[in-house]
């Protein structure tokens, strides 16, 4: 348990990092002189950095193991958030955020390798999901701490003294932390297992997984409203378009994580429990989630009342832990030689949806000047894409789980004692 929460620390000090742009956007924009569709590059890049390295470190994962992995990851976040903190114009900060996003991609499916490796297998999902609420704890560092410190003290001492925290992980991983239990320590890799023939059939072959593909497309439609929200557009959307003050709109921010916390902890216990609850739990978080997005940018007047924000924002919350359900649709998918790529593809949705929806808002924003209704209308069609995709491939998905559930029980039964 303390081995995978050194992994768990890892990542909470990643999400801190690239979070860090979301109670800091107005300053950004100010600091660097851009416009709405340039600031939405910073998360842009950085997503799509993230992204894009999801199926490398899959493999990564796979061939090297977690630690290794982990250990890269850090280094390059650091140096990232210590180069945006030092960034004088707009070049040297985005490539300091492209940088953070690499070491970031490294983190998350190194750590869901750790909870493999040192939990059994019918405590993943809760696993996963308490995985999910640590890292989002690391919100709370940006939403509750960086905010004030960046209001008292100012740019630079702010996201210095927020590297400090990548040194200490570093550290202490390097120190403690270890790829599995004495004992159990996975087969060297054969020849076969090895070159660019072996990396395209663990793609391919996980690819293939009907379970892998619903995972992937789960979590592109479950976690993209609450990442843009938190990631960049939030704050600005309840300061400039309803009225709200920075701090009642940090407070506001940080209700999405403590509702995001408190469900995670809800859906590990109901999808642990009640494996057919994966579906029904996704697409009724994406229905609430669009439904309350409709009712608060229709609201009739200038501003939409508290209660409705404070309901919205509660709401957001789910999106987090919904998007873990993708995760425990491609674990029974796929061999745990092929885990660490299939995870890769899963966490590729999400993220690419956020880029995509990222980009929306601020083009949208630039063209419209600065209508927000209009802007963030662009979450429909994503979660419309995605929501059709999933209930192509649920069946699918279902089917061949359970043939390959059955087909180890024969195995199990047919082994000489």
């Amino acid at each position: 348990m303390a081995v995978w929460g050194i992994g768990v620390a890892v990542y909470f000090v990643a999400i801190t990092y690239r979070t860090s742009l979301g109670v800091a956007g107005l300053d950004a924009a100010e600091r660097f002189h851009i416009n709405a569709s340039a600031l939405s590059t910073f998360s842009l890049l950085q997503l799509l950095v993230y992204a894009g390295m999801q199926i490398p470190v899959g493999l990564l994962v796979d061939r090297l193991g977690p630690k290794r992995v982990l250990t890269l990851g850090v280094v390059l976040y650091t140096v990232g958030q210590f180069g945006f903190a030092l960034s004088s114009s707009y070049g040297m900060a985005l490539g300091s955020r492209a940088l953070l996003g690499c070491g970031d991609a490294m983190t998350f499916i190194s750590v869901l390798r750790l909870g493999s490796r040192w939990f059994p297998a019918r405590r993943g999902p809760m696993i996963a999901q308490i995985a999910a609420l640590v890292g989002m704890a690391g919100n709370l560092v940006s939403t509750l701490v960086l905010a004030r410190f960046l209001h008292s003290f100012g740019w630079t001492p702010t996201f210095v003294s927020s590297a400090a925290g990548g040194i200490v992980v570093l550290i202490v991983l390097l120190l403690f932390l270890k790829d599995h239990p004495e004992g159990f320590a996975p087969p060297p890799p054969s020849a076969q297992h090895t070159g660019l023939g072996f990396v395209r059939r663990q793609i391919v072959e996980s690819w293939r997984e009907p379970g892998t593909r619903l995972g992937m497309w789960v979590h592109f439609t479950t976690q993209f409203p609450a990442m843009v929200f938190l990631l960049l557009w939030g704050l600005p959307f309840l300061v400039e378009a309803q009225g709200l003050s920075r701090g009642t709109a940090g407070e506001l921010l940080t209700l999405v994580v403590l509702s995001n916390m408190a469900v995670g902890l809800i859906y590990g216990q109901v999808i642990a429990r009640h494996h057919a609850a994966r579906t029904p739990l996704a697409l009724g978080t994406v229905l609430a989630t669009a439904l309350m997005w409709a009712i608060v940018l229709c609201w009739p007047g200038a501003h939409a009342p508290m209660g409705l924000l404070i309901v919205l924002c509660t709401v957001l919350g789910a999106c987090g832990p919904a998007s873990m359900i993708g995760f425990d649709f491609a674990r029974p998918a796929n061999p745990p030689e092929r885990l660490g790529t299939a995870s890769g593809i899963v966490n590729m949705g999400g993220f690419t949806a956020s880029m995509t929806t990222l980009f929306a808002i601020g083009v949208l924003l630039d063209a419209t000047g600065d209508n927000y209704r209009i802007a963030f209308a662009s979450i429909f069609v994503v979660e419309a894409l995605g929501v059709s995709q999933m209930l192509r491939l649920r069946r699918r998905a279902v089917r061949r789980e359970r043939e390959r559930l059955v087909a180890s029980r024969v195995e199990a039964v047919h082994v000489p004692a």
